[in-house]
């Protein structure tokens, strides 16, 4: 996800992306530890998409 597409979600948007990225990443974690997945680099997109969700959040909290 883009900064751009971050920027204009609304503040129930962010959360509901929060919650469906962390999903995600956690089933991507459980797939790595059973087999190595095939783009293990998904792995840092995903916490990095995270990181800039929950950095939005906290922006607009502010607010």
């Amino acid at each position: 996800m883009k900064k751009q597409e971050i920027n204009n979600l609304s503040v129930a948007e962010l959360q509901a992306k929060l919650g469906e990225l962390t999903n995600q990443y956690a089933e991507l974690k459980n797939a790595h530890a059973i087999s190595p997945i095939a783009n293990p680099l998904q792995l840092r997109t995903v916490r990095r998409a995270i990181a800039r969700v929950k950095t939005e959040l906290s922006k607009k909290d502010l607010q």
